[in-house]
C-alpha cells in the first residue's frame, strides 16, 4: 500500500492531507507514504519532520503520484486549465480519496472514470455513527464555525461582550447564527465565549434544544412542516415558498436588532439558499457584520462576494475563501485524521493492502468511479449510464 500525498494548489488552500502523526499510523497500516516537497509548509509541518516520521520526500507532484498506489487530496485534483494537471498525472487503477464535489462536478467525476481512476468523494462520507470519525465535511465545519466568529469580531468595531469601565458601560454584541450543523453549533458557542448575547435559527426541530443548550435564543417558525423539517440523514430538507415567507418574515423583523449575522445553510448538491435578502441588510445597523459561511456555494446573501470584505448600505459582508484553511496546523490535523479513519477498515490485517469491500455502506456511500464506470447510485442517472 503506498500513499501520496501532493501539495495543495489551489487558491486560498493552506491544508495538507496528512500530518506527521498520520505518516505513523499509516505506516503502522503497512503503508508507504510519499511525499511531494513543501506539502505540509503551510501548515506548519515541515518535510523534515514528516521524514523523521517515516515518509519519503520527492521533488515534485509528477514523483509523489507516480510513487503512491493512492493518492490522498484536501481538494478535488486541478487540471491544466486550472493550473497543474493533477488529473493528468493520475493512472488507471490508481484510487483517489478526495473531497470531489461530486454531485456538482459531472465533468471531473466522468473524467476519473474515463481514466480507470477508482475515486472516493470524502463529502459523501454517510452521516452514521460509525462514520463520524471520518466526517471530513463535520470536521472541518467545526473549525470554520470557530473561526467565522473571530473574523466577525476582528471586522467588527465593537467589542463583544458587555463591559463596565469608569467611563461608562458597553453594551453587548447581538450575534445571530443562521443555520445549526455543526458550524453553526461552534459559532454559537465561540460567540457565547466572547460574551455577545446570541440568537439562532434553523429550520430542523432538533436543533432547538442544541440552541438552548449553549445558552443562545432560538427563532424560527414553528408550524407543522417545521416540526418535519430534516431529511433522514439530519439535512435540512428544502422548504416549501409559503413556509420560506414567514421565516424571512420573523428572520427580516429579528435581523434588524443584530450586530453580527453569520450565516452557514448549506444543501448538498445545490446552490446555497438565500437566507439574508438585500432588503434585510438595508434594515441593519451600520457597522453592523455579516460573514456568509455559504459564498462559495453561491451565498446565503446575494451581496457577499467571494473572497472578499464588501460593505453595502453601511454593513460590511465578509465572504471568506476558506476558513478551515485559515486555522490550518488543526485543520490539516483532524483532515488527515479522518482520512486515517477512512482507509483503516479497508486495509487487509494480513496483506496490508487496500480491499475495498463494496458492500460496506460507507464504501457505498463514498464510492464514485471504478473500473471505469461511474458506480455510486446518485451520479449514474446523472452520467447516461444505464
Amino acid at each position: 500500500m503506498k500513499i501520496a500525498i501532493l501539495k495543495e494548489r489551489r487558491p486560498y488552500e493552506t491544508r495538507v492531507a496528512a500530518t506527521p502523526e498520520t505518516v505513523k499510523k499509516l505506516k503502522a497500516l503497512g503503508g508507504e507514504v510519499t511525499i511531494e516537497a513543501g506539502a505540509g509548509i503551510a501548515a506548519a509541518y515541515t518535510d523534515q519532520a514528516y521524514m523523521d516520521a517515516g515518509a519519503n520526500i520527492v521533488p515534485d507532484a509528477a514523483s509523489a503520484v507516480a510513487a503512491g498506489d493512492i493518492v490522498f487530496k484536501i481538494q478535488r485534483p486541478m487540471s491544466a486549465a486550472e493550473g497543474l494537471d493533477e488529473i493528468g498525472l493520475l493512472r488507471s487503477g490508481q484510487v483517489l480519496m478526495s473531497p470531489l464535489g461530486a454531485l456538482t462536478n459531472a465533468e471531473l467525476v466522468q473524467t476519473l472514470a474515463g481514466k480507470g481512476v477508482t475515486a472516493f468523494a470524502l463529502e459523501l462520507i454517510p452521516r452514521i455513527t460509525r462514520a463520524q470519525s471520518m466526517d471530513i465535511l463535520s470536521s472541518q465545519a467545526n473549525l470554520g464555525g470557530y473561526k467565522a466568529v473571530l473574523v466577525a469580531a476582528n471586522t467588527f468595531g465593537r467589542i463583544f461582550p458587555q463591559m463596565m469601565t469608569p467611563a461608562g458601560t458597553l453594551a453587548p454584541a447581538r450575534a445571530f447564527i443562521m443555520g445549526v450543523g455543526v458550524a453553526g453549533l461552534q459559532a454559537i458557542a465561540t460567540a457565547r465565549r466572547l460574551g455577545a448575547i446570541v440568537s439562532a435559527t434553523d429550520v430542523r426541530p432538533a436543533t432547538k434544544e442544541q440552541v438552548q443548550s449553549l445558552g443562545g435564543k432560538f427563532v424560527a417558525v414553528e408550524d407543522e412542516e417545521f416540526k418535519a423539517a430534516e431529511t433522514a440523514g439530519g439535512y435540512a430538507k428544502e422548504m416549501s415558498a409559503d413556509y420560506r415567507a414567514k421565516q424571512a418574515a420573523l428572520v427580516a423583523d429579528h435581523i434588524r436588532q443584530q450586530d453580527i449575522v453569520i450565516t452557514t445553510a448549506l444543501i448538498p448538491g445545490r446552490k446555497a439558499p438565500v437566507l439574508v435578502t438585500e432588503d434585510m441588510v438595508k434594515t441593519m445597523k451600520p457597522g453592523s457584520v455579516i460573514v456568509d459561511m455559504a459564498v462559495e456555494q453561491g451565498g446565503n446573501c446575494p451581496l457577499s462576494e467571494y473572497g472578499k470584505v464588501v460593505e453595502k448600505y453601511g454593513v460590511k459582508l465578509v465572504g471568506p475563501a476558506n476558513l478551515p484553511a485559515e486555522l490550518p496546523t488543526d485543520a490539516s490535523a483532524l483532515f488527515s485524521r479522518n482520512l486515517l479513519n477512512f482507509i483503516t477498515p479497508m486495509v487487509d490485517k494480513e496483506t496490508k493492502a487496500l480491499k475495498i469491500d463494496v458492500n460496506d455502506e460507507v464504501v457505498k456511500g463514498t464510492l464514485v468511479t471504478q473500473g471505469g464506470q461511474i458506480v455510486h447510485p446518485s451520479l449514474i442517472q446523472n452520467s447516461g449510464q444505464s
